[in-house]
């Protein structure tokens, strides 16, 4: 982790300090980003760091915000609806990618400006699809909760990343007169299937939009 003397001769700006506090988390996780182990990821003194971040909440918060400026933000020509499936996948990539971020997506009380912006951008691509106010606000939540519970249980799975899941249900040897409903399930989609559980991804992002827009559409036709 230590730093060159090519990166110790860069002038330090907030922005390579924000960078190598992530490159610190993803080797050490959260817990191990300190102005020192970052001082020392730039191959700088720790103190430089205070002429351009006030200490380690303000680190934390300027990570919070390079987690959400790495996520897509819907644009104004986007549907909401593949507005909202790009976006999931997005922040689906970036948290498996870094997952200290799910430590800090919406739990910072001083957001910034990358944060506030990309929040924005999401409520006015609903709106523009005609989402009503409330409707917009439970579809971010919906689905923002989605996808950080899927990325969660994806990264606590007790499977091998070279592992298949036929051979851990043949580990866990469910008895069919037992337990009749997993074994049907196993049988249905795993057993002589390439099944990965990542897979399940987009398809309960599918029906999450499909709900959204049968809503959506009960209540434009309710105005009518």
């Amino acid at each position: 982790m230590a730093g060159t003397s090519r990166a110790a001769r860069a002038p330090l700006t907030r922005e390579r300090i924000v960078d190598a506090a992530a490159a610190v988390a993803d080797e050490l996780g959260l817990a191990g980003v300190s102005m020192r182990h970052v001082g020392r990821q730039l191959g700088v003194e720790a103190m430089s760091l205070y002429h351009h971040i006030s200490g380690k909440e303000q680190l934390l918060d300027e990570l919070a915000d390079w987690v959400f400026a790495h996520f897509h933000a819907p644009g104004p020509d986007d549907g909401w609806r593949e507005g909202t499936r790009t976006r999931a996948l997005s922040m689906r990539e970036v948290l498996s990618a870094h997952p200290w971020g799910l430590s800090l997506v919406e739990s910072r009380r001083a957001p910034g400006e990358p944060t506030l912006r990309y929040h924005d951008a999401v409520l006015g691509n609903l709106r523009r699809g005609g989402l009503g106010v409330a409707l917009a606000a439970h579809a971010f939540s919906l689905v923002d909760a989605y996808v950080y519970g899927f990325v969660l249980t994806e990264q606590r799975l007790p499977i091998a990343p070279d592992e298949s899941f036929e051979a851990y249900a043949d580990e866990l040897a469910i008895g069919a007169e037992r337990y009749p409903h997993m074994t049907e399930m196993i049988q249905h989609m795993i057993v002589g299937r390439p099944y990965s559980y990542g897979d399940e991804f987009e398809v309960g992002l599918e029906l999450i939009l499909d709900a959204l827009e049968a809503r959506r559409a009960a209540e434009a036709g309710a105005d009518d």
